[in-house]
């Protein structure tokens, strides 16, 4: 492993001893604000696409580098440590939806290599403040555990096999772009988070030197489970072997209701924990209400209860309120690392632990 991804492995894991981290926020939140037309998003390359293509967003990393540029600097000068890459839905099989899976690489490792040039800039100018470039892998927009079909729940529209290759392509390609750790998030199908992590995995081995991994599931509504019916613990024991750097919950909730499902994966969970919640629920016209202060007032509750090492934002979040959370969390002590019973931790929709 070459010297420098050591010291920032090293680096990292001795900065969520000492603080916690603060993560970005919503990156297509921001491109809203540009209201984008399609020949923005086309621009001089794919101006004779043959599909629409307004709405892909990760494919703003090539034609309006700028704008993805500005977005990141803005999160770190609202005080992020780390961002995370343009890459959301840069796999090949969320990027069949426009048709333009072989651009998947390409994307992948643009996006990675314009973060880092925009953290690289901003450590020139502060180099006591380290800014670390999270590579995202998506859940893609199929999954492996539920039919598409309400009339045949046995078909599946994606395997295994397919997912792995698709996210070890994504991987390297973030990897040779300067991401400093993978970020596999927002995972509604464990199933899926597998893959992916079986695939950082390959990747890891093939580019013969590994990052830090983060995984973040999602709670899709107040049952508090997955879309794929597990309970946070039973989601925790299903992924712990994987031994990442921390593992989180983001998306679908606004915080006052995650809270809880925050404190339950702080109380079972062996390693770092991250959160990254949405600005409140959608209104009735799919926007977010809860302002930066009212929010920030949630996470610092969360830090000052010590149920976090990394909190940043998802939908909603601009850098108004990454601004608040980093203000609001100086001097907040982070999570402890629990020292929990050996146990057998088994899962299938609820967790089943041994002793």
């Amino acid at each position: 492993m070459p010297s420098n991804a050591v010291n920032k492995r090293e680096q990292l894991t001795e900065a969520l001893k000492q603080r916690i981290l603060i993560l970005d926020g919503a990156m297509g939140t921001m491109i809203q604000e540009y209201k984008l037309e399609e020949q923005d998003y086309r621009g001089e390359r794919f101006k004779d696409w043959h599909v629409l293509i307004k709405g892909n967003n990760d494919l703003l990393s090539l034609t309006q580098p700028k704008i993805i540029a500005d977005i990141h600097r803005a999160y770190l000068e609202a005080g992020a440590d780390i961002i995370e890459t343009n890459t959301f839905n840069a796999t090949t099989i969320s990027m069949e939806d426009y048709d333009m899976a072989s651009l998947s690489r390409e994307i992948n490792f643009e996006s990675a290599k314009l973060a880092r040039s925009v953290c690289d800039e901003l450590e020139a100018k502060d180099p006591s403040k380290p800014r670390y470039v999270a590579g995202v892998l998506g859940p893609t927009s199929k999954t492996c555990s539920i039919s598409p079909d309400v009339n045949d729940p046995g078909y599946r529209n994606i395997n295994f096999d397919k997912l792995v290759a698709a996210y070890v392509e994504s991987t390297l390609a973030l990897m040779e772009g300067g991401a400093d750790l993978i970020l596999i998030e927002t995972i509604f199908d464990t199933l899926n988070a597998k893959a992916a992590s079986f695939a950082v995995e390959e990747a890891f081995e093939q580019a013969g030197r590994s990052l830090p991994v983060m995984i973040s599931g999602t709670i899709t509504d107040a049952s508090g489970r997955t879309l794929s019916g597990q309970t946070t613990e039973a989601f925790y024991n299903s992924i712990r072997h994987i031994k990442p750097l921390s593992i989180g919950l983001n998306c679908a909730l606004g915080p006052d209701l995650l809270r809880q499902y925050v404190e339950e994966l702080s109380r079972v969970c062996e390693t770092f924990t991250s959160v990254h919640p949405n600005a409140g629920l959608p209104n009735e016209f799919g926007e977010y209400d809860l302002e930066a202060p009212e929010m920030a007032q949630e996470i610092i509750d969360w830090g000052k209860s010590g149920f976090i090492n990394i909190v940043g934002g998802c939908c909603g979040t601009t850098p108004a309120h990454i601004k608040a959370f980093a203000k609001g969390l100086e001097g907040v002590k982070p999570r402890q690392l629990p020292e929990l019973e050996v146990r057998m931790r088994l899962s299938g929709l609820e967790a089943c632990n041994l002793n």
